[in-house]
């Protein structure tokens, strides 16, 4: 077991060389059209004017004047060029064919759960944003699902309308007094099927306090398993480090999936957290396994976001979901109405976003 296995070596080692390269910029008073093919980048010229519009111009050193390349402004709605041609020919945003995710199937009964640990050391990414959204397109799609809250600023429950400040009990009871069960701390949302085990600012302490514990990176695992039987999915909220609360969440789990802001330095503390994820797996969760890179905050008319995004899939390959979550104010408006993004704005883009993500969760 402390042989890293092949195909980990492989990924880390392109991790580490997409990480460790600039993304590159373009150049002083250019534009991102000089990334695209010469082809591309006249035609969206020749698209730009129009008969008898003024061509701008520019001075060049012999004093002569010459057209300058200029970009025409996007309808609403509307795609970059260099991202047109392949979404006609069924390319998603990874560069790779969009497949087709088969509408998940009812179930006949629930359970038992698969754990899933939405975990990134960097705060920021859309892990809390993506346990929500996941969570209620999961349970939209018939699967009973148990968000658990696994943060001392006690986000996750902050966005499903829960005042962290008036809980009586929280995980933090969970883990440290054992005459206290699951129910005892559970809240039922306003979804159908999403259940949800908040936290606050007393969960800080359990960190501490977990250190003189026997077995203290299976606590969670511990607490977890009597319910595990009435779920079918399990979504743990990590907190942004590498702390024992994050090992108890990596220890209990059956897979990890790693929100990625498609941001330069988001893609350079992955390599971190994979070996953390290696350690875990040598030494207290041999069934660990790394589910999906999921990439968040993606802006598609960026060339930063597409190049990073282009290096985490040449880094991981099908580790990639599919599905990108685009940066959207519907988000941050979520939150502040205290619900997923599947009822507040039903049919925004982030929403099918999210519903598809669900449909290739269930598919893996």
């Amino acid at each position: 077991m402390g042989v890293v296995p092949a195909d980990e070596a492989v990924i880390q080692s392109a991790l580490v060389r997409a990480a460790a390269t600039p993304v590159a910029r373009p150049r002083s008073g250019g534009s991102e059209a000089a990334s695209l093919p010469s082809s591309a980048s006249s035609a969206s010229v020749r698209s730009s004017t129009t008969p008898g519009a003024r061509v701008p111009t520019a001075t060049t050193d012999d004093g002569q004047n010459s057209p300058t390349r200029t970009r025409a402004p996007l309808e609403p709605g509307a795609i970059p060029a260099s991202l047109a041609i392949g979404e006609a020919e069924g390319v998603g945003p990874t560069g790779r064919p969009r497949p087709e995710f088969p509408t998940p199937a009812p179930l006949d009964r629930h359970g038992p759960a698969r754990i899933l640990a939405m975990c990134n050391q960097k705060g920021g990414v859309g892990k809390t944003t993506s346990t929500i959204n996941l969570g209620a397109a999961l349970a939209e799609a018939g699967r009973r699902v148990l968000l658990v809250d696994l943060d001392p600023q006690g986000a996750l429950s902050v966005g499903l309308g829960v005042n962290p400040l008036q809980l009586d009990r929280t995980v933090y009871n969970l883990l440290m007094e054992s005459d206290i069960r699951v129910e005892d701390v559970m809240l039922k949302t306003d979804v159908a099927g999403l259940d949800l085990l908040p936290s606050n600012i007393d969960l800080s302490a359990a960190e501490v306090q977990l250190v003189n514990e026997v077995a203290r990176e299976q606590s969670l695992a511990r607490v977890l398993a009597p319910v595990l039987d009435d779920y079918d999915v399990v979504l743990i909220d990590c907190q942004p480090s590498l702390g024992l609360l994050t090992v108890n969440a990596l220890t209990a789990a059956h897979g990890v999936i790693i929100p990625l802001e498609c941001e330069f330095f988001a893609l350079r503390g992955v390599a971190l957290l994979i070996q953390t994820i290696e350690k875990i797996r040598e030494r207290l969760n041999p069934q660990l396994e790394l589910e999906g890179i999921l990439a968040t905050m993606y802006d598609s008319r960026t060339l930063h976001g597409r190049e990073v995004l282009a290096r985490v899939v040449e880094a991981f390959g099908d580790k990639v979901f599919h599905t990108v979550i685009n940066r959207t104010i519907r988000f941050p408006e979520t939150t502040v109405a205290g619900e997923p993004i599947t009822t507040y704005a039903s049919s925004s883009a982030g929403a099918t976003a999210y519903r598809e993500l669900a449909k290739e969760v269930l598919a893996r």
